[in-house]
């Protein structure tokens, strides 16, 4: 999904981006969390960035080139 430009830093929902779905947070002032529209994901800044990072494993090496396989 593209950034609108207003605001702060869209943030991805951690529960949809396991399942490979780019879906942008939004943030309730009055509760100050964020939540997804998608599923039941709600929590803190903290909360979506803690999320965020454990999904971010399984794209550690997508950039990089493996042209060696030594299964032996």
């Amino acid at each position: 999904m593209a950034q609108s430009g207003k605001g702060k830093l869209n943030y991805r929902c951690p529960s949809c981006f396991m399942r490979d779905l780019d879906i942008d947070m939004f943030y309730d002032k009055e509760k100050k969390e964020y939540y997804c529209l998608r599923c039941q994901f709600t929590g803190s800044e903290a909360d979506v960035l803690e999320g965020n990072e454990i999904v971010r494993i399984k794209y550690k090496a997508m950039l990089n080139r493996f042209t060696k396989f030594d299964f032996d």
